[in-house]
């Protein structure tokens, strides 16, 4: 199992039924069926933490995480999505699959998709806080 997770704030002025859409969003991509579990709502880890929403989805394997990264729904929703966003954090990443190079895989799958569709690369960029990081 592959469990990703990222940490999210909505821009300022993202009215709250803008939120809701968006997050309503991200749980139509969570439910794809390459998604083992899922869930997208407020970040829990708590004082000090300056990120209030998560998203975390879990992938039986590298596979699913491919297929995943280039389903029709999860394209289609980024585009919706990421420009409400102001910033995320990628990780920390988890999994029982102790292949020690299963990060540099991810990483290139991720590097893969970014060169697929660049636009996509270029909306996501500036949002990353600290960049994208291996698992």
């Amino acid at each position: 199992m592959i469990v990703h997770m990222q940490r999210f704030d909505f821009k300022d002025g993202t009215t709250e039924e803008q939120k809701a859409h968006v997050l309503g969003l991200m749980r139509r991509t969570a439910s794809v069926e390459s998604v083992s579990f899922a869930t997208v709502g407020q970040s829990l880890l708590g004082p000090g933490n300056d990120f209030s929403h998560a998203y975390c989805v879990a992938f039986e394997d590298l596979d699913a995480v491919e297929r995943y990264m280039h389903d029709p729904v999860h394209l289609e929703g980024d585009h919706e999505i990421l420009p409400h966003l102001a910033r995320i954090a990628i990780g920390p990443d988890a999994s029982d699959d102790m292949d020690p190079e299963l990060g540099a895989k991810i990483m290139a799958l991720h590097e893969k998709k970014t060169a697929l569709y660049p636009e996509w690369g270029a909306q996501l960029e500036p949002l990353l806080a600290g960049g994208v990081e291996e698992s």
